[in-house]
């Protein structure tokens, strides 16, 4: 699916991986994510017949509309990785022992898995709120903005607090949390950055627009 703006508008094209003088390139020595291949895309003189173009899309509405649904998505699989570190630090911090007792059993330990808890209910709550909205017709992009922006902050919170929980066993793939710290990486830039989706709130707030 390659975006691309013409004289007059936006249209999308469909490239098969077939095409003439259409070739990938693979990113090596990329260290998140690890769920699928990034690729550098080529296109050098590349000709497409009518036909590979997307019908009934056209403009920014079409791209802007495909990453309001991947930032929802977003929304919900950052919890989803943050509730994963918890549940790691959780289960660990009642199993490890130092001084003849479990970690779980000092102050500062509860705090840190208390002050996860309350931040991951909070997101989870935001992401029924937002899914809920979806579902009726009435959620908006700038309120999808708020929900990325959040919870992948949160998340990565979590997950760095997590990995203090484990100590060195949290940089292990022994347990998920480091993986998932990586990938939030990405998550944190892909689909908008935090920056961008600010702006995009503020300006939902000011009507006024920052991005130029």
């Amino acid at each position: 699916m390659v975006w691309q703006r013409n004289d007059d508008d936006v249209r999308c094209f469909v490239v098969a991986a077939s095409t003439p003088d259409f070739t990938t390139n693979d990113v090596a020595r990329n260290l998140s994510p690890h769920a699928s291949v990034t690729s550098e895309l080529v296109l050098d003189e590349v000709r497409l017949p009518a036909a590979a173009v997307l019908p009934g899309v056209v403009g920014m509405r079409g791209p802007l509309s495909c990453l309001n649904e991947a930032r929802y998505g977003i929304v919900w699989g950052a919890m989803g990785a943050a509730r994963s570190c918890f549940q790691a630090a959780l289960e660990y911090a009642k199993t490890r022992e130092q001084f003849g007792k479990p970690i779980g059993s000092f102050q500062i330990t509860q705090q840190k898995l208390a002050n996860m808890l309350v931040e991951l209910g909070k997101g989870q709550l935001l992401a029924l709120h937002l899914g809920r909205m979806k579902d009726a017709g009435t959620l908006r992009p700038e309120q999808v903005s708020v929900g990325k922006l959040n919870n992948v902050r949160e998340a990565l919170a979590i997950a760095r607090e997590a990995r203090t929980i484990l100590g060195a066993n949290g940089i292990t793939l022994e347990y998920p949390v480091l993986r998932h710290m990586n990938n939030l990486e990405s998550v944190l830039t892909y689909e908008g950055t935090s920056e961008i989706h600010t702006l995009v709130i503020g300006e939902a707030l000011t009507g006024l627009r920052a991005f130029e």
